[in-house]
């Protein structure tokens, strides 16, 4: 028995000392990497250039605009699907969410494709005016963002308990009262952190202010501009550092908070008997809010089958043949394909043993494993990527494709993890003990107990791994050279000033194909798995 319990103790040491040294090189280092450049930068003159301090204002104004529109039409949605009695919920929780299987910098192209000099809708209905500049910006952020700020929603209405409410409705209560007597104070909090996170997704992207930006620039495609294309290190660690303020602020409030969150994992659901003309209108609402958010994406189908779209509009798939052969696009892909795979394999195993150390141990070294797993949240993948060159610039995995899958499970590493280690947490506390006094070990508890309980969180985490390795192109911009090039990365070399819009609409549909088809299996998968667990 003795043997068996140290057996125990020994592999929760070894393994948490080989995930705390894997934190340690691959997060802490990096960057502690960026802040020591600092002494390589001209401080002083940095904020002296002309194009510095109005970059950084520009970036507040833009975000705080985006954040804000973002929020009210995702709550607008959130509330139509949650709070009504329409039917299909699902369908729309599938359509509302589909532009976050693009990248961000395709969010731009389609705003081009729609309302550039040669715009579609442009054209059609007579506008005048241009897209680049700040509105521009402002839609393509709300684009980017409305998805994240809807499923963040959409789990705070969900788990609310509906007891209340049924109780303030026998007593009496207008509708109006129970709205700012209920239902604000269960939001206030939890509303806060759906801020911070679409604020700092906003002020940390740099793909829709490099398509559509113009002359308008901000913080991030300053940092892109300096470090892709003059090699200026030290000046982009500056700027890395002020986009890391926001992320961090935003990260310690979460940890702060954590515990006074709102949620009910058994909050009676709401039963919604609306009149058919509140139904209508929330069919309404959802429509329009789906044709914005899904109408650019659409617009790269007759782009990309066109012959030389605006000037020749004949179907043909000649752009296809250009960008997958000429532009060494299907080299590319394979190279995202099988990049986006170890990611997703790797991460998840390294999720799910990091989870296990953390949610299933209480000890000071559980507890330090745990804010190291999810110090990812509060680093910008713009930075990640920064510190990265100037970390493994003299090693050998640097230019390779080994600090591409490196680079990329620390950067999406965060929410996978969560999501498991809250699974975890679920399980009976009682199943070490258990293990321990049948001479089970860790490593066949793990294999035939805690891997088929979490099936279908795993399954998910492969899925989230998969999908942001297939279309990320912040924090692998500067790790890839011409041996190393990712799919997505072809998406920056087509910019505003090319005349073809064709090519990146092509890489986007790719994307988004390659993408949904991951989704789909990945949902076929989880219904098998539940068509089992019922029998």
């Amino acid at each position: 028995m003795k043997s068996n319990k140290y057996s125990h103790h020994a592999f929760s040491r070894v393994t948490t000392v080989v995930l705390g040294l894997f934190f340690l090189v691959s997060v802490v280092l990096p960057l502690i990497s960026v802040m020591t450049n600092l002494k390589n930068a001209d401080i002083p003159a940095i904020f002296k250039h002309p194009q510095t301090v109005p970059a950084i204002f520009n970036s507040i104004k833009v975000t705080l605009v985006a954040t804000a529109f973002s929020i009210m039409l995702a709550f607008a949605a959130a509330w139509c699907v949650n709070r009504t009695g329409i039917r299909r919920k699902s369908v729309f929780d599938i359509l509302l969410v589909i532009p976050m299987l693009i990248p961000s910098i395709s969010h731009g192209t389609g705003l081009i494709i729609l309302f550039g000099d040669n715009g579609i809708i442009k054209n059609l209905l007579g506008l005048k005016g241009s897209i680049y500049g700040f509105w521009g910006i402002v839609f393509g952020s709300m684009m980017y963002a409305f998805p994240i700020a809807y499923l963040m929603i959409t789990d705070i209405l969900r788990y609310e308990d509906s007891t209340s409410y049924e109780a303030a409705e026998a007593l009496g209560i207008p509708k109006k009262n129970r709205f700012f007597a209920i239902t604000l104070p269960y939001l206030k909090k939890p509303m806060i952190s759906v801020i911070f996170a679409v604020f700092t997704t906003i002020v940390t992207d740099y793909g829709v202010p490099l398509m559509v930006g113009g002359m308008y620039k901000t913080l991030p495609v300053l940092m892109y501009e300096e470090v892709i294309h003059r090699m200026n290190y030290a000046k982009g660690s500056v700027f890395g550092l002020m986009l890391l303020l926001p992320a961090a602020i935003a990260f310690l409030f979460d940890l702060l908070s954590g515990k006074d969150r709102v949620g009910n994992s058994v909050a009676k659901p709401f039963s919604s008997e609306d009149s058919q003309a509140k139904k209508a209108a929330a069919y309404i609402v959802l429509a329009l809010i789906v044709a914005c958010v899904l109408l650019p994406i659409l617009s790269f189908i007759p782009v990309a089958l066109s012959e030389n779209y605006p000037l020749d509009k004949s179907p043909s798939l000649r752009q296809l043949s250009y960008v997958m052969g000429s532009k060494n696009g299907l080299e590319y892909l394979s190279h995202s394909l099988l990049v986006s795979v170890i990611v997703a394999l790797v991460g998840t195993l390294c999720a799910l043993l990091c989870a296990y150390m953390t949610a299933r141990n209480s000890s000071p070294a559980s507890r330090a494993l745990h804010l190291l797993s999810i110090t990812s949240l509060a680093i910008p993948g713009i930075v990640l990527g920064l510190s990265y060159v100037l970390f493994f610039k003299a090693s050998f995995i640097y230019g390779t494709l080994a600090i591409i899958i490196l680079v990329n499970i620390i950067h999406f590493f965060a929410s996978p993890y969560l999501m498991v280690y809250n699974s975890l947490r679920k399980l009976p506390p009682e199943l070490e003990a258990v293990g321990a006094t049948l001479g089970i070990g860790k490593v066949r508890l793990l294999r035939d107990v805690i891997v088929p309980q979490t099936m279908g969180t795993l399954l998910e985490m492969f899925a989230y791994f998969f999908i942001n390795s297939m279309m990320t192109i912040s924090a692998v911009s500067f790790l890839t050279n011409s041996k190393t090039e990712l799919f997505s990365l072809m998406l920056p070399q087509f910019d505003a000033s090319q005349t073809s819009l064709a090519p990146p609409a092509i890489v986007a549909i790719i994307i988004l194909l390659v993408n949904l088809l991951m989704k789909g299996i990945i949902g076929l998968l989880k219904s098998k798995l539940r068509r089992s667990g019922s029998r």
